[in-house]
């Protein structure tokens, strides 16, 4: 069992994928001064599942994702951090929030790859490209069908997952995947299910979407 320090979000970090903050509370300035010190700067994430992000009381997922630090610096008039996702854990316990909110928590084992798995993964990527390049003609993406991808298969199965515009409760059930095939098959399943949507929409003559988040 380790203790993280825990910055809970209205977003889902998956491994693999950027995390950009912009820090002004107090409780995460102090975090920030700590990370700054610390020799492996890293930090837990957790959804909310309901409330706010700033000022405690907010409801917390249960599945995070480690975010690994890779640059700390000062972004306009605030301080902020750069990061990307790491390794998934589980939430065992929640501490008092003093002087931030600090959990314990057991890490999730990395999915395990299979080469027989190849042209499920190229066919998802293609797929995806193509949802985002359709989602786009809606309005602004936070990631455009050129993405890159890594050149591990697991962390670029994880990056088709997370460059999705879903809502986050969709985003939760692809990082609770146990396995790289079951994570796959759900994002292939997330994205027939945009697609379609986004097809109903353009064909009736009154269906607006005012952004691709709303799928």
């Amino acid at each position: 069992m380790t203790t993280m320090p825990m910055f809970p979000l209205g977003s889902v970090l998956f491994p693999a994928m950027p995390l950009t903050l912009r820090i002004f509370e107090e409780r995460y300035l102090r975090l920030l001064g700590d990370l700054m010190t610390a020799d492996t700067p890293q930090f837990g994430v957790v959804g909310i599942a309901r409330g706010s992000e700033v000022g405690g009381g907010e409801g917390r997922m249960s599945i995070g994702t480690i975010a690994s630090v890779t640059e700390i610096g000062t972004t306009g008039e605030f301080l902020g951090l750069e990061s990307v996702g790491a390794q998934r854990f589980h939430v065992t316990q929640w501490l008092p929030d003093d002087p931030y909110p600090l959990a314990n928590i057991e890490f999730i084992p990395d999915l395990i790859w299979d080469d027989t798995l190849m042209p499920a993964r190229v066919h998802l990527e293609a797929q995806v490209r193509s949802l985002l390049a359709f989602a786009s003609e809606f309005g602004q993406l936070q990631f455009g069908p050129d993405f890159e991808l890594s050149h591990d298969p697991v962390a670029a199965c994880w990056q088709l997952a997370g460059v999705l515009p879903v809502g986050e409760l969709d985003r939760f059930d692809l990082l609770s995947s146990q396995s790289v095939e079951e994570l796959i098959s759900q994002t292939h399943t997330i994205v027939a299910e945009a697609d379609d949507t986004l097809r109903a929409l353009l064909a009736s003559d009154d269906g607006q979407l005012e952004s691709p988040d709303d799928l």
